[in-house]
């Protein structure tokens, strides 16, 4: 009989074990090995059997179990050290409250994004967008950046993976009990769930409830649509994680952004907590924030277009897409018809929310809706998330802002990094506290700093070594036993399994590849030549294994075609004790795979990888990376710790091609550069070349990958700046900001580069001398306060573009004269050898303004002015 409802009945704790009810619901235990092991010794089969989540392991100790413990002086001293720790992580001065006090940091920060992996009991992730969000909180909150997350509570999760018999992926969607996670709701003072609604069309509303994770320091606010009185199309809003069509998604961005911020302004009503001064969107889905903020501020009295700046001063967009196809794009009509009369923000209308997102842009698409456009026109701040990601965003973009070169369009990168504390292996994490102490080792990985990682040189090889041999020994205990439990899935009998104790070596080198399956990633360039790729596995003298995982999206056929084939060659006799695919890939998984491996393979096509930080995991865990020079490894290789597979750009247009030769080159580097240095001995009987390259890339990568170095980077370079231009932009500001900005779009067809003089210094043109530049410009009715006109000169190459430009301000000496022109002059120093170009620009200025792309404007020597902000909107 099947139950027609559902909840979880909570365990009541004798008094002396409350505190344990207090750490269970702090996510922090997530990444502090101590509270796990005090956990872990509340009842270890019960551990082993709750998934290490220790919500559902208070469920299920019997209380024989916990009336023990409540009389155990050792337990409740230990318990005591626990809760005391806990409070001062909480409540004590860290990396942001420690730095010098300064108005600049900003009070708050609201971070928005689609979802979160924080922990595998919370599954709220589908790949690295969530990892990603989950480490940023984590981070923030071992730094004591005073962050607020926001997200959507799915009630199915991301799906779970099995195999069918003949390898075919299968999806299972369970039911997630809030009731059963590290969650609380939201109340009023009153005792009643707050709740947050949107208008629908028709009459009717969507409702949501607030569920409350606390990330350590961090509140993460997550919207749940599945209450009594939604009708049940309603409930189903938030049911999975990229489920559903077109109008399903749109609802799920409309409340995650929308709702979203409803309820920061409720979490804060309620609890007291400092409003946010900055908002910053984790890729497109939460674009929607910026609408509703304009129309709080409307409400307030605001116009639209300085309402509209008043938003895009505190905000910060991160896009993580490489490639248009990754972003999501809505029916126009799709839009109107959730916004305006009988719908949301009646006041603004459908057509000021088309505009943010409209791709009126050349090569854009009339009739669609951009969420990452509308995100980048709210933001007068946005980042890629490597330096090469940067450099194609700024090319994506690039329409955007007509007339400015891509390499100035206004979007900047910050690498991502990792939350150490949860990616690097509890012995990894020993050892490097038997060499720099407990205290130092956990500044190391939370902190940075290259200082303390220095100390890396002064472990002993044969510690490394040891190391290294023991989490690959746990990752092959791991392998078989999950092996075996999805041959038992795809039906095999316990007769047919014995294989399986053979499985995996503990002394073979062990290359991972664990990501999700898009056709980009290549999950199978592996087997491009599968004779080949046999004889590296198979090898007498130096064999390697292969450990997979990883999910195809369930509408994504080709990548469960690439799943299916990768899984029916690792189930050849011949090779499957070397190569396994693993189903069901998530957190847990990851945390036992990054350790346990040699070598991260990664073989995107380049430069499709915005950033790809499971080899950052691997590394720091003294996993060495095998990687297309894409996303962070372009950036930070060095042949000291890692390989780069040469990559066929441009030599290969035919897809067949470029992969055999790829994979070709993979082999050959498996085959000559990468096996032999695991497998030589020097003198002490260690592999002593590759015990320095674990050494190099622990101390060298180990401080540039962590998340803390990401968060400080955001505090510095993006939240800071953002909160500042947020305090700036007050009422009477935004108001002249936008009338000025106006003024400027109405007066700029009038705006003329007119005839530029030059006269040189000396004779010749040498290195070191100048050039006395003299431009006539026309402003029309704009005045020299409202421009400014440039010199842009460096290299150029063999089309005349100016590559490497660098920008001299001119400065106007006379006018206007009898028709309305300025002159303006300034010494362009000639400090580069080689071809050299120079010209000449105006572009709007402003004390407000963020960059001189800001509005989109830009004038030229040419007969028409270039470039217009009319469907910019800035």
């Amino acid at each position: 009989m099947k139950a027609i409802r559902r909840l979880t009945v909570r365990p009541v704790l004798p008094d002396p074990l409350r505190p344990l009810s207090d750490l269970a619901r702090n996510l922090r235990w997530s990444w502090h090995e101590g509270t796990r092991d005090l956990f872990r010794s509340v009842d270890p089969g019960c551990w082993a059997d709750a998934g290490g989540d220790p919500v559902r392991l208070l469920g299920t100790v019997p209380p024989a179990r916990l009336a023990e413990l409540a009389g155990d002086g050792e337990f409740l001293r230990r318990l005591a050290g626990a809760a005391a720790d806990l409070d001062r992580y909480m409540t004590g001065d860290r990396w942001y409250q420690d730095r010098e006090r300064s108005a600049r940091l900003p009070a708050a920060v609201a971070y928005f994004s689609p979802e979160f992996g924080i922990t595998a009991a919370l599954p709220q992730y589908s790949g690295g967008l969530g990892i990603l969000a989950g480490d940023h909180l984590k981070a923030a909150s071992d730094l004591g950046v005073p962050l607020v997350g926001v997200g959507l509570l799915y009630r199915h999760g991301y799906f779970r993976q099995s195999l069918s018999r003949d390898g075919w992926q299968q999806e299972h969607y369970p039911v997630l009990d809030p009731g059963a996670l590290p969650l609380a709701l939201l109340e009023e003072p009153d005792g009643t769930p707050a709740r947050v609604a949107l208008a629908l069309p028709g009459g009717r509303e969507l409702r949501a409830r607030i569920w409350l994770a606390q990330v350590g320091r961090v509140p993460l606010l997550l919207l749940d649509s599945d209450v009594e009185e939604n009708d049940l199309g309603e409930r189903g809003v938030t049911d999975r994680l990229y489920g559903g069509g077109s109008d399903h998604r749109l609802l799920q961005e409309m409340l995650l952004g929308m709702g979203g911020v409803r309820a920061v302004r409720a979490y804060c009503r309620i609890t007291g907590h400092a409003p946010p001064e900055v908002f910053h969107t984790n890729e497109g889905h939460a674009g929607f924030l910026g609408v509703e903020r304009i129309a709080e501020l409307c409400d307030g009295g605001l116009d639209f277009d300085s309402a509209l700046e008043a938003v895009r001063a505190g905000t910060v967009f991160t896009t993580h897409t490489p490639v248009p196809a990754g972003i999501d794009r809505f029916d126009r009509d799709l839009i109107a018809r959730h916004f305006g009369p009988g719908a949301e923000l009646p006041g603004i209308g459908a057509e000021r929310v088309l505009r943010l997102g409209g791709e009126s842009y050349p090569g854009g698409e009339p009739g669609v809706f951009n969420m990452a456009v509308m995100g980048l026109r709210l933001a007068q701040r946005a980042n890629g998330v490597s330096l090469l990601h940067g450099g194609v965003s700024r090319e994506m973009f690039a329409g955007l802002w007509p007339g400015f070169d891509a390499d100035e369009v206004p979007i900047t990168s910050v690498t991502n990094g990792v939350h150490a504390p949860t990616w690097v292996a509890p012995e990894v994490f020993r050892l490097g506290a038997r060499a720099i102490g407990a205290e130092r080792a956990e500044e190391a990985l939370t902190v940075g700093g290259p200082d303390r990682w220095d100390s890396v040189t002064d472990i002993p090889d044969e510690d490394l070594w040891e190391l290294r041999r023991t989490l690959r020994g746990q990752l092959v205990a791991e392998v078989r036993e999950r092996l075996r439990a999805s041959w038992r899935e795809r039906g095999a009998g316990e007769a047919e399994l014995g294989w399986i104790d053979g499985v995996l070596d503990p002394g073979v080198l062990t290359i991972g590849f664990a990501r999700r399956v898009p056709s980009y990633k290549r999950l199978t360039l592996m087997l491009e030549d599968r004779e080949r790729l046999t004889g590296l596995l198979l090898h007498p003298e130096r064999p390697v294994q292969i450990v997979v995982a990883g999910k195809a999206h369930p509408a994504d056929d080709g990548g469960k075609r690439l799943v299916q084939e990768l899984v029916r060659f690792a189930d050849d006799p011949r090779v499957r004790h070397r190569i396994v695919f693993l189903p069901d890939y998530g957190m847990g998984m990851a945390q036992k795979l990054y350790p346990g491996c040699d070598v991260w393979l990664n073989n995107p096509l380049r430069p499709l990888e915005a950033c790809g930080t499971s080899g950052m995991k691997a590394a720091l865990n003294g996993c060495l990376n095998l990687s297309v020079l894409d996303g962070w490894w372009d950036e930070w290789y060095q042949p000291d710790f890692g390989w780069a597979i040469p990559t066929a750009d441009g030599a290969a247009s035919d897809p067949e091609r470029r992969d055999a030769m790829e994979a070709a080159a993979l082999y050959e580097l498996l085959e000559q550069r990468v096996t032999p240095p695991f497998y030589e001995r020097g003198r002490s009987g260690l592999p002593d070349r590759w015990i320095e390259m674990v050494r190099r890339t622990l101390s060298l990568l180990g401080p540039r990958v962590l998340a803390g170095r990401m968060v400080r980077e955001y505090v510095e370079r993006l939240y800071t700046p953002a909160a500042e231009a947020h305090r700036a932009m007050e009422p009477d500001a935004a108001r002249g900001l936008a009338e000025w900005k106006a003024r400027v779009r109405a007066a700029w067809p009038g705006v003329r580069v007119g005839h530029v003089e030059a006269s040189a210094a000396t004779a010749t043109a040498e290195l070191g001398s100048t050039l006395g530049l003299r431009v006539r410009v026309g402003l029309g009715d704009l005045a020299p306060d409202d421009v400014e006109v440039q010199a842009v000169s460096g290299r150029v190459d063999s089309g005349d573009r100016i590559t490497g430009a660098a920008a001299l301000a001119l400065k106007p000496v006379s006018g206007p004269d009898l028709e309305g022109r300025w002159v303006y002059e300034g010494p362009l120093a000639l400090d580069r050898t080689g071809p050299f170009g120079y010209t000449v620009r105006v572009l709007p200025s402003h004390p407000l303004l963020a960059s001189g792309a800001d509005t989109g404007l830009v004038a030229v020597p040419t007969d028409e002015p270039a470039g217009t902000a009319a469907p910019l909107m800035r």
